[in-house]
């Protein structure tokens, strides 16, 4: 009989930065009690994705394997890791655990989305241990740029794996708990399996810088505006946006929130205790009436999504607030890998509109994520058998594993999909499964494999042209009517593309054989072999074609 593993399946976040969800199990082979980390989203691009409202991890193993899964525990509260909760937790239905802040928020989501938020448990840190079928697993409270983020302890009869979750070592985050390097010395103690490790920031040399050293030059920079103030930062980045209110009110400024995404979070860490006070506010109706000089807005965007308050107002007005000349934004962030464009196209618009912009500058924005240094110190502190490198592109997996050989620790490379043995004296991967995308369309989840976007894309790329054909029995009834999505109207030709369509098609139709004419699928091909030939000749491009063929009866 096959003997028990102890296995590592992320179906996400491992070989990209975003859609975090990693399944551990324990057992023998294709019986493990599984429980999953995290249930993330990453977010849609217009080249890739266009109209996708948000993408999701395939679950697909999950749902096969539901009666071995135990339960979902949540490290933290970042769309990348709790996101998909409310749409996906209906196809799994087991326990979710978080700490008090997390827990709040995913409730939220489950609420959203027509579910009871009571299959949300809270729990409380270390040393409180959930028992999930042959694990027992701890929250362990860990520094990052959102309050109560917390590495795992999860412990199984096949040894102990501490999950790190995103993190930085950051003994006075403002908001949240620090870095307690004793209180995770103490949590991971004794014989520590695997560390599985944020990689995000593996290329950044030096080590991170703390949260605490913004706030004078924040404070500095805002004082000095001579007009109205306008910063963005991550919603969820609580500690940051509360040093920017604090900054605003320090300045003499009335502070106004912009944006559902920050003014949720807001609340949720009020309401929880995570922040104990928070600068008065002001409400954009109020907003409108106080002079610019003495106004500090926080607004929401600050990657550039275009229905966030940054994009709204770069565009004209937001909730009748505008920008003017003189006027000053701040982007209190970084821009992730992929969204230059989209932050690109907001900064030159301020900057057409004469607004001063600060943006890139170290000197507002720290990373919750720990840089190289930071990791090396972690691989100390835990002192594992071997180092899993997870959160991160492959790039990023790749180095991290190469910093832990370099220090003498056995490392292994798994990205999504792949199953990694965690027993043995060596991490291997043993098996493969299948971890796709999962694409929230509107209301619907779709696969990502099922060709809704692809030919979504070939439309966008190529234009399409519907051509209208009316037969009875053999004989077609009048000319064929075209229409044109997408497309020029004239060709090289100078004449109406339209009108050259219907030519051609027409033409087509008087010296067809009956035997074509009868035959649905043969007159359909040839309709659109006619259609894609004349649009390449008269405009170079090939359309997508569809036909509409309505027969009467004889």
């Amino acid at each position: 009989m096959s003997k028990n593993r102890l296995i590592y399946l992320p179906l996400g976040g491992a070989g990209e930065i975003g859609m975090n969800a990693y399944v551990y199990g324990w057992g023998k082979p294709g019986e493990e009690r599984l429980i999953l980390v995290d249930l993330g989203v990453t977010f849609p691009d217009m080249d890739t994705t266009p109209g996708v409202n948000l993408i999701m991890p395939d679950i697909s193993f999950l749902k096969e394997n539901i009666d071995r899964l135990e339960a979902i525990f949540i490290t933290h509260a970042h769309e990348d890791h709790v996101g998909a909760v409310g749409r996906l937790w209906p196809e799994l239905k087991v326990p979710v655990y978080a700490r008090a802040f997390t827990g709040h928020l995913a409730q939220l989501k489950l609420e959203d989305a027509g579910q009871d938020p009571s299959n949300v448990e809270i729990v409380g840190a270390w040393p409180e241990k959930v028992e999930a079928g042959p694990f027992k697993v701890a929250f362990l409270p860990i520094s990052h740029s959102i309050p109560e983020s917390a590495g795992l302890v999860i412990d199984s009869p096949g040894g102990r794996i501490v999950h790190t979750g995103d993190f930085k070592l950051d003994p006075a985050p403002g908001v949240g708990e620090p870095w307690d390097e004793a209180l995770w010395r103490e949590a991971t103690g004794g014989r520590v399996r695997a560390l599985v490790c944020d990689s995000t920031n593996v290329f950044s040399p030096h080590p991170g810088r703390s949260e605490a050293g913004l706030k004078s030059e924040i404070e500095a920079l805002v004082t000095k505006a001579p007009h109205m103030v306008v910063a963005t930062t991550f919603a969820s980045n609580v500690a940051r946006v509360k040093t920017l209110a604090e900054a605003g009110q320090a300045a003499g400024r009335s502070v106004c929130l912009l944006g559902r995404a920050m003014r949720r979070m807001i609340e949720a860490a009020v309401k929880t205790g995570i922040v104990e006070s928070f600068p008065a506010t002001v409400t954009p109706e109020d907003a409108r009436d106080i002079p610019r000089e003495s106004l500090m807005l926080i607004v929401t965007g600050s990657q550039g999504e275009r229905r966030a308050a940054s994009a709204q107002l770069a565009r004209g007005k937001y909730l009748g607030l505008e920008m003017a000349e003189g006027d000053t934004f701040l982007f209190s962030s970084k821009t992730i890998p992929g969204n230059e464009r989209s932050v690109g196209r907001i900064l030159n618009a301020f900057s057409e509109m004469g607004v001063d912009v600060v943006a890139e500058d170290d000197r507002y924005h720290v990373s919750g994520h720990a840089n190289r240094p930071d990791l090396e110190k972690m691989h100390a502190v835990v002192d594992p058998e071997f180092v899993i490198p997870m959160h991160g592109e492959h790039r990023h997996l790749r180095e991290h594993a190469k910093l832990a050989q370099a220090n003498g620790r056995q490392s292994l490379v798994v990205v999504n999909g792949a199953l990694a043995d965690l027993t043995g004296p060596v991490p291997h991967v043993v098996e493969h499964v299948e971890a796709d995308r999962v694409y929230l369309d509107g209301d619907i989840l779709i696969g990502a494999l099922d060709g809704i976007v692809r030919d979504r894309i070939r439309l966008a790329l190529n234009g399409h042209v519907i051509v209208n054909v009316i037969l009875e029995g053999d004989e077609p009834l009048g000319d064929p009517w075209v229409e044109i999505v997408g497309l020029p109207e004239t060709g090289k030709s100078r004449a109406s593309l339209i009108d050259v369509l219907e030519e051609d098609l027409g033409q087509f139709l008087m010296r067809a054989k009956g035997k074509t004419l009868r035959d649905d699928d043969a007159l359909e091909g040839e309709l659109v072999k006619i259609a894609k030939k004349t649009a390449l000749d008269e405009i170079g491009r090939k359309p997508e074609v569809t036909v509409v063929m309505s027969r009467l009866e004889p």
